[in-house]
């Protein structure tokens, strides 16, 4: 694996304000983030929406992760609202590939998610189409859900059979684990509650991000 593994702060919140906050904050340790999007069917929360999004001013790259029904109706007003990369589950419709090719011809990157449940054997034949895959390690829908270990196995199956994919993981990363994280074969790791949840943000990151690349 190529180091140095990327750590991704994971912004979740249904509170406009927090929102701009985490973004504020976010922007003194990093220069990208991951912004979590419920619709409260697919998952059972809500969270903030693209006009939120779209009102806050950031020097952020940031990617959309669309825990949703029906992506394809929601990618473009994220398009619209800064979002460099939308990644849709795969659990979240039948027509990958059209969303795929919308998100392609709005210009962004796009990445698949994909729950603890769906086996590899179903996203492989898409890994081709995609500029990553996003294992969740937790049931998704919830804020410092707990960890599944048996999702590394599957990152491990997968980056034997795509060398070169990129392969991110989310959901409950924590000091006690992200060295086994890294070791798994990600190159992105996402992290939320780790990072924004604790007393000093930007030194439990630098931490983070230190011990996913130890030697």
């Amino acid at each position: 694996m190529n180091k140095p593994i990327r750590v991704v702060p994971a912004v979740l919140t249904d509170d406009p304000r927090t929102l701009a906050g985490l973004m504020q904050q976010a922007g003194t340790f990093t220069d990208y983030v991951q912004v979590d999007i419920m619709d409260g069917k697919f998952v059972p929360s809500s969270s903030v929406t693209s006009e939120h999004l779209a009102a806050i001013k950031t020097r952020l790259k940031w990617e959309v992760h669309l825990m949703v029904e029906h992506p394809e109706q929601q990618i473009p007003a994220f398009k619209e609202a800064g979002a460099s990369r939308a990644i849709f589950h795969y659990e979240a419709t039948t027509s990958h590939s059209q969303v795929i090719s919308l998100v392609r011809s709005l210009g962004m990157e796009v990445g698949i998610a994909v729950n603890p449940e769906t086996p590899v054997s179903k996203i492989k034949p898409l890994t081709g189409e995609v500029d990553s895959i996003l294992f969740l390690s937790v049931h998704p829908g919830f804020y410092g859900a707990k960890f599944i270990p048996e999702v590394l196995d599957k990152i491990k199956e997968l980056r034997q059979a795509r060398p070169k994919l990129e392969i991110a993981i989310d959901g409950g990363v924590s000091r006690n684990n992200i060295v086994q994280i890294a070791a798994s074969g990600v190159n992105m790791i996402c992290v939320g509650s780790a990072v924004f949840l604790q007393p000093q943000p930007a030194e439990a990151y630098q931490a983070l991000v230190k011990l996913a690349n130890q030697p």
